[in-house]
């Protein structure tokens, strides 16, 4: 290996994501192929404007970062009508999944970007432009020796805090404890964000429960929804 070859490797990005594809339906295939100019927004070292993308007048602004196969994020989506949503994801058949739920409920208040967050929220998001910003249920990594691996981290939070609006929010869900302690403890060491109760295990109405959850509530597994608001 050269000297340029490691210096390149030095300096390649830490993702937020290990990119573990999985099978991609062909109604997944076909949504990407038939929707995705249509209702996706490409990637680019450029900042966004959404009264470009979102031809409405919607004030409030709302990124989720990792929508899994975006059932919730079309859920949540299809009944908050006076906002608008961008979903980051960069799974192929989550992308293609909720491609299809938007052009079948004619969503037109969201908006996907199919790429690595970190990335976007770097080269396409203002400071201060969201209103708030969901991740749900993100990958724990539940072995220690995968943690470095976990997409909470003390960087991203600052990061996200850095995009909020002032008074905006950050909501986070998970079901591993150990993860929420995890989360709580950076995002208590966050200068920019303070949480807005000390009751975890309330579920806002806008968040719709998934069938996961669903089943794990009635194993008796508790979800730790964590709200926290930028200062």
């Amino acid at each position: 290996m050269t000297e340029q070859n490691k210096e390149e490797i030095k300096k390649r990005p830490i993702r937020t994501y290990i990119l573990r594809q999985g099978r991609i339906t062909a109604a997944q295939t076909k949504a990407i192929q038939d929707n995705f100019q249509k209702h996706a927004v490409i990637f680019e070292n450029k900042i966004i404007n959404f009264g470009d993308i979102f031809k409405n007048k919607n004030s409030d602004l709302i990124l989720e970062i990792g929508f899994g196969m975006g059932a919730s994020t079309a859920e949540i989506a299809k009944s908050n009508l006076n906002k608008n949503y961008i979903a980051i994801e960069v799974h192929s058949p989550g992308v293609g999944n909720l491609l299809k739920l938007i052009q079948e409920d004619d969503i037109s208040n969201l908006k996907i970007i199919q790429h690595d967050a970190v990335e976007v929220l770097n080269l396409m998001i203002s400071n201060d432009s969201l209103d708030g910003i969901h991740i749900f249920f993100p990958d724990p990594w539940p072995k220690k020796r995968h943690h470095k691996r976990r997409l909470i981290q003390s960087n991203l939070l600052k990061l996200i805090a850095q995009k909020i609006k002032k008074t905006g929010y950050l909501h986070i869900a998970t079901d591993w404890e150990d993860y929420a302690v995890w989360i709580i403890d950076l995002l208590d060491k966050e200068e920019l964000l303070q949480k807005t109760s000390d009751d975890f295990f309330k579920k806002p109405d806008y968040r719709p429960f998934t069938k996961y959850e669903n089943r794990g509530i009635k194993l008796g597994y508790r979800v730790w929804d964590m709200l926290y608001r930028r200062i």
